[in-house]
């Protein structure tokens, strides 16, 4: 099957994820099609001495040091040594004036590479130039140089036009290795479409493909994500008389491991050996990673021991692998063996291993155990990196250890290891965090002096600091500087917006920014929806939230747990118990299975609503579901059964919620303390609560301690009051004065003066509320 009929036949997009951000690589030269910046229409050769005129306005340069009559080789030498076009240029200029300079491929193809590295395109072509002039053998690989070097500044189309002008205007035959070449580095940039191009016009101008060809092509297709149309290129290698190599089935194993398949690449392996063909270290860690990236350890050491019996001996990837693997999953411990076993094997560990190990034991938060490898690594010449530190202070910042993590930062500064975006990111995050919004947006103004660019996670962040404190004006200023400095706004930039606009209750405004979406063309998701329908029922605009799901629906998104949620918390606010039971009705017809927070919604609602039977329903129905409800499903049903006298009821509700929902939290008990001490069972019940909720950590409402207290007094069990007065001033750690002063009362029977001395210090320590 053709590499074009596969595309075809499988719709793919090539993929665009990247580990790590690329470097943005400045340069200035004219960036026109090779054919455009050189024209070979003269066929006759000119003397070296008048062509080299054309590098005359360049200086010899000072650090050649060439004699006179320097040899090729001596020139040569001196070409490496030289780091920048100038002194590249003026080298040759000088050299080719000199009478033994001698025109040679090799020189000339030395000048190319250097000029290449460096991007220098139009001075390329005018060597090139300078090379047919002189009548210096042109070759096919010189012309390799070119397409290399077009394809690492990303210039592919260029790197095309080059294979044009070799046959155009050198008269050069392409043959398969050349074909080979290009479509490798077509590959290796991901422009599938050239390279389905260049593939079908090799094919058309009669070049037989080998097993390289193949090999490209079925990388090209698991890249795109085809692995079935990978395999079938594979099958068909057989129809040109090619059998597949290891690198064929490496290849496909791979593809299948970046699928997450790793069944299947197992599978392609066991093709690999029915054929016959042998397996090199390279087929072997390409499994090893397979399974580590999976997690499957005891299997990865059972295959590493099973190719050992078989000859395998295990390299500086393998351990690597395997190191990475184990603390990818924790066993950071295990990981630190396979350490040692490396060291007694002779290899020395590198920054990979350090950092795979610095990065596991910060995920475990061992940041102490993490140093000492830091310090470990430094006394065997391996020093730490950029990512070695960002790991470190990312793990400071995440333990609110900001401080320490921004004086890490100063410290590697000043050693000349120079924060990243991705440190100052770290930082920001921690500072953002721990509410230190004003030092983080100072650090985000030093990383811009710094020539640090900011990149969407930077904004982001700092949008969303702005969002939460209020500051919203600012935050949309942070916006157009975002765009300004081209820094693309994404769907987290505007949902962060959309959700800051809303918790302020500015929603015209939120409206305003999920319009201006669809003009920047950034798709919206459904948490945008979902940011937006909350804020719409939150402000009683329960119609607009629901046309906004429908266009949700339109759009191709569908609508979550969330979604349905903010619907039904409206309608039970508003007491509208039938409509909310509509919206769960639709929820489980779409099948979007109800939640907790659904449930619990729900019978909050029904319970406000007065119809407590059916909520105590809902919840034993709940129970039977094997879902554990939160002390706020529970809390308002058992509160109104108090209110009703059902006091058995309640106390049995609250001991159902202690087995089979969340723990009851400090209202739960409240409520249920309250009804028990006001009438709602024998006193005796509400005393021996107060002990276990004191014992669980809560504190009653005072109000209600006075009315058991009362209840006491009345039945002459002052005794029983005191011991529980001494209970509740130990659970609320009173002072030695305040406990001298209100057991002075008690012990002279000035009950009533010991309870208001109780109660005005335990209402001192409520929290005020606070209105923003």
């Amino acid at each position: 099957m053709a590499f074009s009929s596969c595309l075809k036949l499988y719709s793919w997009a090539p993929s665009h994820t990247l580990t790590q951000p690329l470097t943005t690589i400045a340069f200035t030269h004219n960036c026109k099609p090779f054919s455009n910046l050189i024209s070979f229409t003269s066929t006759h050769h000119h003397d070296r001495h008048a062509v080299s005129a054309s590098f005359s306005t360049l200086s010899p340069s000072p650090t050649t040091h060439l004699p006179e009559n320097f040899t090729p080789k001596q020139l040569l030498d001196a070409l490496r040594r030289q780091s920048d076009e100038d002194s590249i240029l003026g080298l040759l200029d000088w050299a080719s004036k000199r009478p033994n300079f001698v025109p040679s491929s090799v020189i000339y193809e030395e000048v190319l590479r250097k000029l290449g590295k460096a991007g220098s395109f139009g001075s390329m072509s005018r060597v090139l130039q300078e090379m047919k002039n002189t009548g210096c053998e042109i070759s096919t690989g010189t012309f390799l140089i070119l397409i290399e070097s077009y394809a690492k500044f990303e210039l592919f189309d260029e790197s095309v036009a080059v294979v044009d002008i070799m046959e155009a205007e050198f008269g050069l035959e392409l043959d398969t290795f050349t074909y080979n070449f290009l479509l490798n580095v077509l590959v290796d940039g991901n422009k599938l479409k050239l390279v389905e191009s260049i593939h079908s016009r090799m094919l058309s101008g009669g070049i037989k493909p080998d097993v390289s060809t193949f090999n490209i092509l079925i990388k090209a297709l698991c890249r795109a994500h085809q692995i079935r149309p990978a395999i079938l290129m594979m099958e068909e290698m057989g129809n040109y008389g090619l059998s597949p190599d290891e690198k064929t089935f490496t290849t496909l194993m791979q593809g299948f491991i970046e699928e997450s398949n790793m069944n299947g690449a197992l599978r392609i392996r066991e093709q690999m050996v029915a054929a016959g063909c042998p397996s090199t270290n390279v087929t072997i860690n390409v499994l090893v990673h397979g399974y580590c990236k999976e997690g499957r350890i005891e299997e990865v050491l059972a295959f590493i021991d099973e190719m050992s019996n078989e000859g395998f001996s295990p390299d500086q990837f393998t351990f690597n692998t395997l190191v990475n693997g184990l603390c990818r999953v924790g066993h950071v411990k295990h990981a630190l063996e396979i350490l040692d076993v490396m060291l007694q094997e002779g290899f020395d560990p590198d920054i990979f291993t350090y950092n795979s190990l610095i990065s596991g034991l910060c995920k475990l938060g061992e940041v102490e155990e993490a140093v000492e490898i830091i310090n470990q690594m430094i006394l065997r010449d391996c020093l730490p990196n950029t990512v070695t530190y960002n790991t470190l202070i990312s793990t400071l910042c995440k333990e609110n250890q900001v401080e320490e993590a921004t004086e890490l930062a100063r410290v590697l500064t000043s050693k000349g290891i120079l924060p990243d975006v991705c440190t100052f990111n770290s930082l920001i995050q921690g500072l953002c965090l721990t509410n230190n919004h004003i030092l983080a947006m100072e650090l985000f103004e030093e990383m811009k002096t710094k020539s640090c660019r900011p990149d969407e996670f930077t904004f982001n962040m700092l949008i969303d600091s702005l969002c939460i404190r209020g500051r919203l004006e600012e935050a949309l200023s942070l916006l157009k500087e975002m765009e300004s400095s081209g820094c693309s706004r994404n769907v987290v930039t505007y949902n962060t917006l959309i959700d800051g606009f809303c918790k302020n209750q500015r929603i015209e405004e939120a409206e305003e920014i999920f319009d201006e979406m669809e003009i920047q063309g950034i798709s919206r998701n459904v948490v945008t929806y979902n940011t937006l329908i909350d804020g719409l029922c939150k402000n009683r605009r329960v119609e607009d939230a629901a046309q906004l799901m429908d266009q949700m629906l339109m759009e191709g998104l569908k609508p979550d747990k969330f979604t349905y949620n903010s619907l039904l918390t409206h309608f039970c606010r508003a007491g509208d118990i039938k409509k909310a039971a509509d919206i769960v009705q639709t929820m489980t017809s779409n099948g979007c299975e109800p939640d907790t927070v659904t449930y619990g919604t729900l019978v909050l609602g029904l319970s406000k609503a007065g119809r407590v039977e059916l909520a105590c329903r809902l919840l034993r129905t709940v129970q039977l579901k094997g879902m554990a409800l939160a002390p706020q499903a529970y809390n308002p049903v058992i509160q109104a059964l108090f209110k009703r006298r059902r006091t058995s009821e309640a106390v049995r509700l609250f001991r159902e919620m202690m087995e089979k929902g969340d723990p009851p939290d400090a209202v739960s008990y409240k409520i249920v303390f309250r009804g028990l001490s006001s009438g709602g069972g024998p006193i005796g019940e509400a005393v021996d609560f107060l002990v276990e909720m004191t014992d669980k950590g809560f504190l009653p409402d005072f109000s209600s301690f006075l009315m058991l207290a009362e209840g006491l007094c009345a039945l002459s069990m002052e005794d029983t009051l005191i011991k529980l007065v001494d209970r509740v001033m130990k659970r609320a750690k009173f002072s030695e004065n305040e406990v001298s002063m209100i057991m002075g009362f008690l012990k002279i029977r000035k009950f009533q003066d010991a309870l208001a001395t109780l109660g005005r210090i335990m209402n001192s320590r409520k929290p005020k509320k606070s209105f923003w």
